[in-house]
């Protein structure tokens, strides 16, 4: 983790969301272990051993006295089960330098795979599981641990049977959109010929349990079901699609899965919101042959991030998913940390979807079909059209991702970030100048109450102003009044008479 600590910046760096320092004067820190979790749990970090924080948060070393030592109780831990649930430490991840003629020790920790989340201390699954924050670490809470504890397992967590549900929970216009859209895309597919109960068990959308009964899956719950009964099995569940394109109202359209004039599961919020967003995406005139195409590089992008943010929602977190289209962006935010991590989803090449069924039904009707690479596509759209490039943003308590796609132009973008800063430049300076001006009056008060009738450049030498602008300055306050001619005017306080 090179980019981490730089021994070259040692006077720039800051404790952060991933630095942690420590003067270790007396061993091995305890609460080096609380951050070992937090880093691991979170995007990784590094520790640094034989460092204190001046007040203004700026480093300087302590030194170590027996680095040595240190190590051996840092390796020693690391591989007692009782204290630490994973090591995800080798000796490339430990490292000792001299800084201002002290040894310090660099302790890089890796983010953990989301197979060994969560990482915790002391035994105690959920009170030893920490995370990192612009504070510091914090406690797990109990929906972060069980979000970590699905994550991990290998089979996702829409693939699980409902058996409180029979596969009469399936809203069949749903089901039948779903096979016209199948159909569509590959009409030979040998599916084709199924019953709607055959066909299910075959994409996915429902099961038999061990007594030979049907029953949906939690993949067919959510994309084919009604969200009365989606949110008996995942309560938290809320599709919101908020069109915002007029800055006088608080939205122009709305869309949410418990307005109960719709189903509410994810199909229909899918081909719903799609058509809402893609209606007002610019479409060039292209043919092939004598038919017009209006499926763009853009719309397909725009197809791909949606697909992406539900396919990779963890339906049990609160605030659900949320889709805002404001005149020049869209936003997407769902529940759910990033399993793949943030680096690894810009590089692409590795397809790990929360809800693998969900995906796959995508897939069967060739929306999201290329594995890994949805998001570096829609970056590379983005470029070739000479937009802002998409940012991805990840939090945490609770778990959140959002990407945001701005549909401007990067030098108008720059050129507005320009004038935003012109704007609040000139702002400042006259907020300035406004408080400036009310500090030479409030000495001006001060002189008259104190010396009673005073000349202009008598009052100006005391306030060190120039004779000309004490004059104006004078001239604007109604509580200051003149006797005498221009060339020998004094001013005095009103009350001063």
């Amino acid at each position: 983790m090179p980019e981490l600590f730089d021994l070259s910046n040692f006077d720039k760096y800051r404790e952060d969301n991933c630095r942690e320092v420590k003067k270790a004067e007396n061993g091995l820190p305890i609460a080096i272990w609380e951050s070992y979790s937090s880093f691991a749990n979170s995007n990784g970090g590094v520790i640094i051993l034989g460092v204190g924080e001046r007040q203004d948060g700026s480093w300087y070393t302590t030194g170590l006295k027996d680095v040595a030592k240190l190590k051996r109780n840092l390796w020693n831990t690391l591989h007692d089960t009782k204290k630490i649930s994973t090591n995800l430490l080798s000796d490339k991840n430990v490292e000792s330098y001299e800084v201002n003629g002290d040894v310090i020790l660099v302790i890089y920790v890796p983010k953990a795979r989301r197979d060994q989340k969560p990482v915790y201390i002391n035994n105690d699954l959920f009170g030893g599981s920490y995370r990192r924050d612009w504070e510091g670490d914090y406690h797990c809470s109990k929906a972060e641990i069980k979000a970590m504890l699905r994550d991990a397992a290998e089979e996702t967590a829409d693939m699980k049977i409902v058996e409180q549900f029979d596969i009469s929970v399936i809203d069949t216009e749903s089901l039948k959109g779903y096979r016209n859209h199948h159909k569509s895309y590959r009409p030979e597919h040998v599916f084709h010929n199924l019953s709607d109960e055959e066909y299910m068990v075959k994409i996915g959308a429902a099961a038999y349990n061990e007594d030979g009964v049907l029953h949906p899956t939690t993949a067919g719950l959510l994309m084919f079901g009604e969200e009365y009964n989606i949110v008996r099995e995942f309560p938290e569940y809320f599709l919101d699609y908020r069109e915002m394109l007029d800055p006088t109202i608080r939205w122009t359209d709305r869309l949410q899965s418990s307005s109960g004039d719709w189903t509410g599961n994810i199909f229909d919020f899918f081909f719903r919101v799609n058509s809402k967003i893609a209606k007002d995406i610019k479409k060039p005139f292209k043919l092939d042959g004598i038919t017009r195409i209006d499926d763009t590089p853009v719309h397909k992008a725009v197809r791909e991030a949606l697909v992406n943010c539900l396919v990779n929602t963890d339906y049990f977190l609160s605030c659900g998913v949320v889709i805002k289209k404001e005149e020049d962006r869209l936003v997407m935010e769902n529940p759910g940390s990033i399993r793949t991590g943030k680096k690894q989803m810009l590089r692409g090449g590795i397809s790990d979807p929360r809800n693998k069924t969900l995906m796959k039904m995508f897939n069967m009707i060739g929306i999201g079909e290329r594995a890994g690479s949805g998001i570096p596509d829609i970056y590379q759209v983005w470029e070739n059209e000479g937009w802002t490039a998409p940012v991805v943003e990840e939090s945490y308590n609770p778990d959140r991702t959002r990407l945001t796609l701005e549909f401007v132009k990067k030098q108008a973008k720059k050129t507005s970030e320009e004038s935003k800063r012109r704007k609040q430049a000139k702002k400042t300076s006259e907020e300035n100048k406004r408080r400036k001006t009310e500090e030479n009056r409030r000495l001006i008060r001060e002189y008259l109450s104190q010396n009673g009738l005073s000349k202009t450049n008598d009052i100006a030498e005391a306030i060190g102003l120039s004779a000309a602008r004490t004059r104006v300055l004078l001239k604007e306050m109604p509580d200051v009044e003149y006797e005498g001619t221009n060339t020998n005017r004094k001013y005095r306080l009103v009350d001063e008479i």
